[in-house]
């Protein structure tokens, strides 16, 4: 399904409403530009899982940890890795089984060891900066997250 943003806090609120509807072991694989909103989704998706902590992108430190609210958070960014080497190299099995959600940014980089994904493609439009065009694909396909 797609949807379209008006404003990062949109942006955030329709993470906000994926967040409800997510598993222990569910894997978020982002796809869009530098820019197209993927931390703001993020930021979205810790608010409905109940985190309060402010969500900063990982793109130094690879994964960031949220471990409080409903189910913990894991936010990776793998721009700077190889490929799944080294993503398993980071424990990425550890964190499978730590019962949270995977938010994974630049997820073309490790597509292989990604299991049946939920795949959120942010993409700006060209004709106005401040509108994106998300599309969810995978989890639950009938599930409406009207903003």
């Amino acid at each position: 399904m797609t949807y379209t943003t008006r404003s990062a806090a949109e942006t955030e609120l329709l993470g906000a409403r994926l967040a409800q509807r997510l598993q222990p072991g569910d894997v978020i694989a982002y796809r869009g530009d530098l820019g197209a909103g993927k931390t703001a989704f993020t930021r979205g998706l810790a608010r409905g899982l109940g985190i309060s902590e402010p969500v900063t992108s990982p793109t130094y430190t690879i994964v960031n940890e949220y471990p409080q609210g409903r189910l913990p958070l894991f936010h990776f960014d793998m721009y700077r890795l190889r490929g799944e080497e080294d993503l398993f190299d980071l424990g990425w099995e550890d964190y499978l089984c730590r019962g949270g959600v995977c938010a994974v940014e630049w997820s073309e980089t490790v597509w292989e060891a990604l299991d049946n994904p939920i795949v959120v493609t942010i993409e700006k439009d060209p004709a106005a900066e401040e509108l994106r065009h998300i599309t969810i694909t995978g989890g639950n396909p009938d599930a409406n997250l009207s903003l």
